[in-house]
């Protein structure tokens, strides 16, 4: 299984919600954050803001889903055809192990679920 954060700008979250869920992903996270990667915040006349509002969604998909789903983000997440600065970035990594909290299942990412004794 692989982990999928994507921190994205706020007014792209429900786009990129609906095209996972239309893509058969309905299994998101969202979390609102702030912060600031290469476009090191905005001037507003004299005001700078050093810290952007964004979105992180995070999402747990089968390794086969990993490059449709990252495709189906970038689409929905773009500004614009080509895109332009500030409008985010993907994180990739492996998932070692999930657990089911009300059944204590234990889903390993390459076993069967097994239950667990909590």
């Amino acid at each position: 299984m692989i982990m999928i954060r994507s921190i994205i700008r706020p007014d792209k979250a429900d786009n990129v919600l609906a095209d996972l869920m239309e893509a058969g992903f309905p299994a998101v996270t969202k979390i609102s954050v702030v912060g600031r990667g290469k476009q090191r915040g905005i001037k507003i006349g004299e005001i700078t803001y050093d810290e952007i509002p964004k979105e992180i969604l995070m999402t747990v998909v089968p390794d086969s889903d990993k490059d449709f789903v990252i495709k189906t983000v970038i689409k929905a997440a773009r500004t614009g055809d080509k895109g332009t600065h500030g409008d985010g970035k993907i994180f990739v990594s492996p998932v070692e192990e999930m657990y089911t909290i009300s059944t204590g299942i234990k889903e390993p990412a390459s076993e069967e679920p097994e239950e667990t004794n909590p």
